[in-house]
């Protein structure tokens, strides 16, 4: 039979990966960072912006918290080991424990340096800055965004992990830890990939899903791929 600290380390794993790519089942459940911290993220409709500011920024503290996470937990499943004691812990966990501490500290000191003048150093933050006049601020264009992204001719579709919104202004992708976003009459679109599915969940017909490349003519916007189909 399995010990209990090969039991726990499967267990762990299975959930570390359901909680970083979020399947179907997790939403359901609301294992997900967004509906676990809903209170303080607010509302996506109400606020698209500042709720992706938030919302990145917990996604990677909560993510970098999993390591140190099993290592708590491996104090219980393994407690012959006596991992709860650095002094008598064996040296590998050691350096585990190290690692598990590290990656939280420099999450939480990249977002403290996002955080700092009201969010503008947040790379979705600095994005729209690039298209902010020069007598405004990024938050200006922020509002844009928001407003355009409550309109309910707005387009979105794809997983979770990796949505496609297209407003009247803007073209953004939505993924765990970015928000790509490119205003519409300054980009380039290439079609660089295609793959076909036998059968859709819809229908029977086929479906063609294309992979597009997102390039902006503004200097400093970081080009990305949107899945389509």
């Amino acid at each position: 039979m399995d010990s209990p600290e090969v039991t726990f380390t499967l267990a762990y794993l299975v959930f570390a990966v359901c909680f970083v790519f979020t399947p179907t089942e997790f939403h359901s459940a609301g294992l997900t960072v967004q509906n676990l911290l809903s209170g303080w993220l607010g509302s996506e409709d109400a606020a698209f912006v500042p709720y992706h500011l938030r919302r990145t920024s917990a996604t990677l503290l909560c993510h970098s918290l999993l390591p140190l996470g099993y290592y708590v937990g491996m104090c219980f499943a393994a407690s012959e080991k006596q991992l709860y004691s650095l002094s008598q812990a064996p040296e590998a966990w050691r350096l585990f424990l190290l690692l598990a501490v590290t990656l939280p500290t420099i999450a939480s000191t990249l977002i403290y340096y996002w955080s700092c003048d009201q969010w503008a150093r947040h790379p979705l933050a600095r994005t729209l800055a690039l298209y902010a006049l020069p007598q405004s601020g990024w938050r200006a264009v922020a509002s844009s965004v928001n407003t355009e992204f409550r309109r309910i001719d707005k387009f979105a579709t794809g997983a979770p992990g990796a949505r496609v919104i297209v407003t009247d202004t803007w073209v953004m992708k939505v993924t765990t830890y970015r928000v790509h976003a490119a205003r519409q009459q300054d980009v380039h679109l290439t079609v660089t990939g295609s793959r076909q599915h036998a059968l859709s969940a819809d229908s029977s017909l086929p479906v063609q899903l294309l992979t597009i490349h997102v390039a902006s003519a503004s200097p400093g916007v970081r080009a990305f791929d949107i899945r389509w189909g």
